[in-house]
């Protein structure tokens, strides 16, 4: 089994803070659904937000990606709403386009993809939400 800890409170804050781009893989336009109202609480407190699921094409106003590969910016967070045997896809798509942080949803954990990602040296966030990070540290938009 792989030794895995999630960055520090004072790291995780400087994600938050210096970050500005995030992908969300697996976004879903269904109210109720996780991946909606946190990518929306994360676009109003001022990211700029790249919604993929090659399902919709468009997402609250905003062209949707089939792939993080995809995406015509640099990314900052790739914020992964996907079940677990899913993620490993996703890990290796993040390593092509160099995203700094690779984040697994809380519920979501995948000890194989985190490696995969911290080898190619990303940082992982892995079964923690990022707007539950964001409010407790009370950063501002």
């Amino acid at each position: 089994m792989t030794i895995f800890s999630n960055p520090s409170e004072s790291r995780i804050r400087s994600i938050l803070s210096d970050s500005k781009t995030i992908a969300v893989v697996g976004i879903s336009d269904r109210e109720r659904r996780d991946s909606k109202y946190v990518s929306e609480y994360m676009r109003n407190a001022g990211y700029t937000i790249y919604p993929v699921n090659p399902n919709l094409d468009v997402w609250n106003g905003l062209k949707v990606f089939d792939s993080i590969l995809d995406i015509p910016a640099e990314i900052d967070i790739v914020d992964v709403f996907r079940p677990p045997e899913f993620v490993m896809p996703v890990a290796e798509d993040a390593v092509k386009v160099g995203a700094r942080v690779f984040w697994l949803q809380q519920g979501i954990i995948n000890y194989e993809a985190a490696e995969l990602v911290l080898t190619a040296g990303t940082t992982v966030v892995m079964d923690s939400c990022i707007m539950v990070e964001h409010q407790s540290m009370k950063l501002s938009s």
